[in-house]
């Protein structure tokens, strides 16, 4: 069904072809995994089977890829619209329409489908997505993971033979993401469709995939194979095959029924062990003022909203203490907030201590956004208080909400407006007043090997996260928020991202992030604040919180289950 044939991309400007020597056949009716880390060009491979490489990206592309017979250096997009779905990393690029119903049916009357065939289509998609409830809804007023599952829905309506799906579970809470994959394998079962998908969130899909073809570096040839051989080679790996080399199993596991039913010795060895508690981080002294940013005259002001927004003065009051007479970071108490008529926090109490690591966790749409929304003065309560530094966010001028607060939002783009990377990090370290190069060494950290002339719209969607959030830390704010911070991010990358929270936190910072993926929670987080309809549910350390739970407990507790593991990492920690 798609073929690629010795293909390599190159793109203008560049020195190095982003893939080389793309060379396998995806067969019709099954589903194939797309793996590597991150920047190493699985968008530029699925754009090719799309067409929107190189006639929509430029570049040049040399070898050939054919989708159903159709070379796609021949045909343009729109003459493969009707063989191939595309869903990208960011949805909001897909929608054309203002409604969800509007948007599922635009795809079908673009190719000319007749009115009754339309209308069954809609109806099947919004049952199978879960979507009914949100068929009227204004696109603008969905969660980030409600418009990725309509995003998806648009492409799935006219039927195509292909689906292309880049980090489609990325911004889906786990019951939703197990829903989206289900229906994957609906369709690859049932109707034989072909579906060629990237993901980094390995443990929710590789073991729904037939195949997997890794791309291991920049440029480098891609290995094909079944997942567990794949797996015992690639440099990226889930938790329980993490754990599954670390126990020495063979063949390696790649779900959590297969793990558990080998882990019974593991589980011996580690009787009698725990592992040791998350402390919170000495904190800086009380009182101690963090540098004060500084935006030039002249300068665009969405990234100093989005780290403070307000009309008005800054509001003092004497910060609550935190238990030991150290001031809070950030308070919260019995918050109310109502958006496009629905009501989005309904009495949310939080008290964020200095450094502590907290996780915001739930289904799409329980208020996570929201909540951070109010923690930087996007949003204005409409019943209850909100303080952040003793300061009430949404009355705060900016310049001084940025000495306390720093949001890392869902689209990095929105904090990204220069044109290379380099102006990007020295604007940023202007504007934090910190030393020329603190932005370019926080990049180089998270994501080495990111040219200084680089685009930031060349990046990938995890790179544009990464150099947003390296702009934010810049100032070094006492409280960090960041909403979905490992969406487009490899293992390698989550492994440096959490590195750089963790020294953070040592620091004293407190770290707020609202997240779907539960891997990073339980490696990160002191604790977790779960959220249903706009509700607090449970506020506990991670491991009371999380263990017991099918949708939000990580590989590792799932397969240790009853001991409190959580990482593959504590459990080496144990067994050295």
């Amino acid at each position: 069904m798609i073929r690629f044939e010795d293909v390599s991309v190159r793109y203008e400007g560049t020195a190095e072809p982003t893939v080389s020597g793309v060379d396998f056949e995806v067969p019709e009716g099954e589903l194939v995994l797309l793996a590597g880390p991150s920047g190493v060009g699985k968008s530029t491979v699925l754009g090719a089977v799309s067409g929107l490489v190189p006639h929509f990206t430029g570049g040049t592309l040399r070898g050939r890829v054919t989708v159903a017979g159709r070379d796609t250096r021949v045909h343009k997009p729109r003459e493969l619209a009707d063989v191939v779905g595309t869903v990208g990393q960011d949805p909001l690029s897909h929608f054309v329409t203002d409604t969800v119903e509007d948007e599922l049916a635009y795809g079908m009357e673009s190719l000319g489908l007749a009115p009754a065939v339309m209308r069954r289509r809609v109806e099947e998609t919004l049952d199978l997505l879960g979507l009914a409830a949100l068929r009227d809804r204004p696109i603008a007023t969905l969660s980030g993971g409600q418009q990725q599952r309509v995003a998806i829905g648009s492409v799935l309506t006219p039927h195509p033979e292909v689906l292309v799906l880049d980090e489609p579970t990325s911004a889906l809470d786990p019951a939703a993401a197990e829903e989206v994959l289900a229906v994957l394998q609906r369709l690859v079962h049932d109707l034989g469709t072909t579906v060629l998908m990237a993901e980094h969130r390995l443990e929710r899909v590789v073991q729904y995939a037939d195949r997997v073809v890794l791309l291991p570096a920049p440029g480098a040839a891609p290995l094909l194979g079944a997942p567990a051989e794949v797996m015992a080679v690639s440099p990226v790996v889930p938790p329980v095959v993490d754990l599954g080399r670390l126990a020495g199993w063979s063949p390696l596991p790649l779900t959590v029924r297969d793990a558990r039913r080998r882990a019974a010795d593991l589980r011996t060895r580690l009787t009698g062990r725990a592992p040791a508690p998350a402390p919170l981080p000495a904190t800086a002294p009380p009182g101690a003022p963090p540098p004060v940013p500084h935006t030039p005259a002249g300068r665009p002001g969405l990234r100093t909203l989005l780290r403070g927004r307000a009309a008005g003065s800054a509001t003092a009051a004497a910060a609550p203490g935190a238990p030991g007479g150290v001031p809070l970071v950030a308070e919260v108490r019995a918050l109310g907030v109502r958006r496009d008529g629905v009501q989005a926090l309904h009495h949310v109490d939080l008290a964020v201590a200095p450094g502590e690591t907290v996780a915001l966790m739930g289904r799409n749409g329980a208020g996570k956004s929201t909540l951070l929304g109010s923690l930087v003065g996007l949003v204005e309560p409409r019943t209850g208080q909100v303080r952040v530094g003793g300061a009430v966010p949404h009355r705060t001028a900016p310049r001084e909400l940025v000495r306390r607060v720093g949001l890392v939002p869902q689209e990095p783009r929105d904090l990204l407006y220069a044109d290379t990377v380099a102006a990007e990090c020295a604007a940023a370290d202007r504007d934090a007043q910190a030393a020329p190069g603190t932005c370019r060494a926080l990049v180089e950290e998270l994501l080495p090997g990111v040219g200084d002339g680089t685009h930031p719209r060349d990046l990938s969607e995890g790179q544009r996260l990464a150099l947003a959030l390296a702009v934010v830390l810049a100032a070094r704010p006492p409280l960090l928020l960041l909403d979905e911070p490992t969406r487009g991010l490899d293992y390698g990358a989550k492994a440096r991202l959490v590195a750089v929270l963790r020294a953070l936190a040592a620091e004293g910072h407190a770290i707020v992030l609202a997240t779907h993926d539960v891997e990073l929670a339980a490696d990160l987080a002191h604790r977790v604040v779960l959220l249903a309809e706009g509700e607090v549910i449970a506020d506990g350390p991670m491991a009371e919180v999380v263990v017991s739970s099918p949708s939000y407990a990580p590989q590792v507790a799932k397969i240790l289950a009853p001991q409190r593991w959580l990482t593959v990492s504590q459990v080496r920690e144990a067994l050295a």
